[in-house]
């Protein structure tokens, strides 16, 4: 069965996803683009291990799942920003597939430059999921966040494997990816642990993963 997968998701020391406040104009909050200096590193050269795993993050990847707050500081109907907004992503967003943002207000698909699409999916994450997969033709679907979709899709344990980054900063604030989560993480395992000069790249998978994989 095609997975499910987070890639480069980064979280401060404390645990934060993003910082708070998000708005249009602190898109991951205050302080949150700290979070993401490793993949544009001010002097262009990543680190070897950093460039394996963002490279890893894009290849294979089919279709992309992410929550309306990804797409945009939306949290109410789109016409607050005008019904021809297109997100923060620019022209030509940097996905080249189909993208399903989960939202509770239904809006037309969005065609963008370089093949990226955007459904608006009202209907839960189950049904994002099935899209996604129909969409991505066998190759991996990738959750991108933000904190509260991924929260969702672990506790209906429908990820498989969710890979952080782990930067050495402290945020102090806003939203923690592992709150509130209970048992949802029991039968999780760290399968590889790599540190890098900026972040430690910590890569876990659900157990049950491996056995769903072997029995398709």
């Amino acid at each position: 069965m095609t997975e499910l997968q987070v890639h480069n998701f980064s979280i401060s020391l404390d645990g934060y996803g993003c910082g708070p406040s998000q708005s249009l104009d602190e898109p991951l909050g205050i302080g949150g683009e700290r979070l993401h200096e490793w993949i544009f590193p001010a002097d262009g050269d990543r680190a070897p291990v950093d460039e394996r795993f963002v490279s890893r993050g894009v290849e294979g990847v089919g279709a992309t799942i992410m929550g309306c707050n990804m797409f945009g500081p939306v949290r109410g109907p789109w016409e607050e920003f005008g019904a021809d907004w297109t997100g923060w992503w620019g022209d030509d967003p940097p996905f080249h597939h189909d993208v399903f943002v989960l939202t509770h207000h239904a809006r037309p698909r969005v065609e963008m430059a370089g093949g990226t699409t955007f459904h608006f999916v009202t209907d839960g994450i189950e049904a994002a999921l099935e899209h996604a997969r129909e969409a991505a033709g066998g190759r991996t679907v990738r959750l991108g966040g933000g904190v509260a979709t991924v929260q969702q899709y672990l506790r209906a344990g429908l990820l498989d494997e969710l890979h952080l980054a782990v930067v050495p900063v402290l945020l102090g604030g806003g939203e923690r990816l592992f709150d509130g989560l209970g048992s949802a993480l029991a039968d999780w395992r760290c399968v590889e642990f790599a540190p890098s000069r900026s972040v430690a790249h910590v890569r876990l998978r659900r157990a049950a993963a491996d056995f769903d994989t072997m029995g398709a």
